[in-house]
């Protein structure tokens, strides 16, 4: 769908109404027996007790600033302003970003420090504000937001998540987050249990998908293919099949949307302790990525790249 003018990002009114702020207080209170992700490992973190995601009070950040390889509806002309997030509630044994998501990198930030990270992104003229890996950090992102809208943030926020999330703690960004762009890694108990520790996956994903297309919709995009609001998932093409391709593009078009706008992604490559599990120490079968995109184009959902939303703007993903 695309909106002609500018449109205000959600979070700005919430903001001026105080609901912003008392968002945060909700988040920052689970933190005090940590559920924000379905392990709900009980850790105090309010404490500075880490979770499963190997953070406590603070959130800790590895790095900031305009991104040119995200989606092409992110990127456009100015790219994306991504904030980079340490630690993980997934653990992904392939993981790409294991030196960010798995290791003791990052460096603590107040809430004004986030918040003054945020500006930066916007003065630099990014198009959004790409929150990467933010799941476990949700009150801290709270906090800094309300902290940046008094100082003028206005600039579309991306929920940029591994997709396991709680439906609970979703709600509480009902208002809050502009764009949804979450993985939808695996379709199947015995894969993401071995490869994530994660066999429940699955129906957490589904879940967090039907509450975060409740909130935004599907796709919206300016006169200039331009992201403003909705859901965009991403979906990554392992080897043998693992990431359960068809069932996801099934459950998306039928259970979310026909008009669900996704990225196929090819570029897996064993790396991090992929190496030491031989089924996935190597690249997908081409096979199943062409299957997977003439899948989703059959089942009218709308790939990143093509269609009425790439005209005009730089492809950074080649289908």
């Amino acid at each position: 769908m695309i909106t002609q003018g500018k449109k205000q990002a959600r979070y700005v009114e919430l903001h001026l109404s105080g609901g912003l702020r008392k968002r945060a207080d909700e988040a920052l209170e689970i933190l005090r027996e940590c559920s924000l992700c379905p392990r709900s490992c009980g850790a105090d973190r309010t404490q500075d007790e880490e979770g499963v995601c190997s953070t406590g009070r603070l959130a800790r950040v590895a790095s900031k600033g305009p991104h040119f390889g995200e989606e092409s509806v992110l990127v456009g002309s100015r790219g994306s302003g991504t904030v980079f997030f340490s630690g993980c509630n997934l653990n992904c044994v392939f993981c790409q970003n294991h030196d960010i998501s798995q290791g003791p990198g990052g460096r603590k930030v107040e809430a004004a420090g986030l918040a003054s990270m945020f500006m930066d992104v916007q003065n630099a003229g990014c198009h959004n504000l790409n929150l990467v890996t933010p799941t476990h950090v949700m009150p801290q992102i709270l906090e800094a937001l309300d902290l940046a809208a008094a100082q003028g943030l206005e600039i579309p926020v991306v929920w940029n998540s591994g997709g396991y999330e709680s439906v609970k703690a979703l709600k509480l960004l009902d208002g809050v987050v502009d764009i949804y762009m979450p993985d939808f890694k695996f379709t199947d108990k015995e894969p993401a249990a071995r490869f994530c520790d994660a066999p429940d996956y699955a129906q957490h994903a589904k879940a967090a998908l039907k509450e975060m297309h409740r909130q935004v919709g599907d796709l919206e995009v300016d006169e200039n293919g331009i992201a403003l609001k909705g859901l965009l998932v991403r979906h990554l093409v392992m080897p043998d099949g693992f990431a359960g391709s068809m069932e996801a593009i099934r459950f998306l078009s039928q259970e979310i949307s026909p008009d669900t706008f996704i990225n196929i992604m090819d570029q897996y490559r064993p790396c991090f302790e992929a190496r030491s599990h031989q089924d996935i120490n190597r690249y997908p079968e081409d096979r199943l990525i062409i299957e997977a995109k003439e899948a989703a184009r059959l089942a009218g959902l709308r790939l990143d790249g093509e269609g009425a939303f790439a005209r005009g703007i730089r492809r950074l993903f080649i289908l």
